[in-house]
């Protein structure tokens, strides 16, 4: 298994990384909030693919895997991008799964439409926490054994620490489009899930990395009795610890994102074990960062505040890390109840 990304890949992720570098500064994620939606950012990604990507070849898409996604979704927590990149991905995806999806995969292409997925099943005729459910028009929600299609409207943005465009999303009699009943709808929005977890955890390494570059770049240039503040040891072996934890989320996130195709016996293990540790590390690393520029670190100027809480909002939308690693240990237990029958 080489997790190192092929020179096509690399090329995506430079084009990426341009592309965020130019339209997603810290100054204009600061110009995004509260709501979190930069619809000129979106308009671009869009134009530059970023949901046709996600589609297979044969509906119209460039058939990206979603070790692609992933390394694309690494750019964008890099850049705490203000767009709903990954939440479009997915329910692209899952759509693209049907045999006659109710919404025209082309729309969701070229971004005439936007749809989302509610990562949590609704309780009581309600889905809690949507992602980008305060933009998007559409979003698939689990309802008991039934997955359909609710169209948005009138949406109110719920508050958050990160500014994303959270909102719950209410299922209001009968007519919405079932796209999928029984055990077939369940796995149907297990595996969306589980890709979602996927490229959410790659954006939190990606914000992790840069939040720890933030920080290192802060105590070789800061002073403190006359000396930069890295060459203290409780502040250089902090650092150093983060680091090697961001290097292994990276690995561990990439492999996740490997098995969806090459081992999908472990895929949904994997999917809950990188969030989880992708949570940590990006809470972790951006910890760190904020600490060590002082009183300076919750200032609105300075981009490390930007990172401090996203890092922990874009961990919560599903589930706490202790949640995840529970997650991780019963699928650990089934399979190897299954290996022993």
């Amino acid at each position: 298994m080489d997790l190192q990304p092929s020179p096509e890949q690399q090329q995506l992720i430079d084009a990426f990384a341009g592309l965020y570098g130019d339209l997603a500064p810290p100054e204009a994620v600061r110009a995004a909030e509260p709501l979190g939606h930069d619809s000129g950012l979106w308009r671009k990604l869009v134009t530059t693919g970023g949901v046709e990507m996600a589609l297979p070849e044969d509906r119209g898409g460039f058939g990206a895997s979603l070790l692609d996604l992933a390394l694309v979704a690494e750019q964008h927590g890099r850049h705490v991008a203000p767009a709903p990149l990954l939440e479009a991905q997915v329910a692209a995806r899952l759509l693209a799964r049907l045999d006659k999806p109710p919404v025209d995969l082309a729309d969701l292409a070229h971004g005439h439409r936007l749809a989302t997925l509610a990562v949590r099943p609704a309780e009581h005729g309600r889905a809690g926490l949507v992602p980008a459910g305060a933009v998007a028009d559409d979003a698939i929600v689990l309802a008991g054994d039934r997955l359909v299609l609710v169209g948005l409207s009138g949406t109110v943005p719920v508050h958050n620490l990160g500014c994303l465009p959270l909102a719950d999303v209410t299922l209001d009699g009968e007519g919405h489009p079932v796209l999928a009943e029984g055990p077939a709808a369940v796995g149907l929005f297990a595996a969306a899930v589980d890709e979602w977890r996927v490229l959410t955890a790659a954006a939190l390494s990606g914000l992790a990395a840069r939040a720890l570059e933030i920080g290192v770049e802060y105590v070789k240039q800061r002073k403190a009795f006359g000396r930069f503040l890295g060459e203290f040891q409780a502040v250089a072996h902090r650092l150093a610890d983060r680091a090697s934890e961001v290097d292994g989320c990276e690995l561990l996130v990439r492999e996740a994102a490997w098995a969806a195709e090459a081992d999908p016996g472990r895929a949904a293990e994997l999917a809950s074990m990188a969030l989880a540790f992708a949570a940590e590390t990006a809470r972790d690393a951006s910890h760190e960062a904020l600490h060590f520029h002082g009183g300076y670190g919750f200032m609105l100027e300075y981009p490390i505040q930007l990172y401090y809480r996203r890092a922990r909002a874009w961990g919560a939308v599903l589930e706490s890390p202790a949640a995840g690693y529970r997650r991780v240990a019963a699928h650990h237990l089934s399979a190897a109840g299954e290996r022993n029958r």
